[in-house]
């Protein structure tokens, strides 16, 4: 997925039962390897940026997504951000 807003990119590693509107910068995203935009249609309220490498998730809709490319728009499903995943802690071994 792509971003017409800015140059985030994505890949879909978890893809929801049925469709939503994954928006970056307040945009809906498209398909494609490389966004398209150069930050200035960002939506003010969609700008906290989007991290290289780091996984989002809507746990609501089911929907998990890897940053391939980082970009200046945040990542939402219809009007809620997504989240950045968090790391499973590992066992302790004693």
């Amino acid at each position: 997925m792509a971003s017409t807003t800015d140059t985030t990119a994505l890949i879909v590693v978890r893809a929801p039962a049925g469709e939503i509107a994954l928006t970056c910068g307040g945009a809906q995203m498209v398909a494609g390897k490389a966004g398209t935009g150069d930050g200035s249609a960002i939506d003010p309220n969609r700008n906290f940026g989007t991290q290289l490498g780091k996984r989002y998730v809507d746990e609501e809709v089911g929907v998990e997504v890897l940053c391939t490319k980082g970009g200046q728009g945040s990542l939402a499903v219809g009007d809620r951000p997504l989240e950045i995943k968090q790391a499973k802690p590992l066992p302790s071994s004693d």
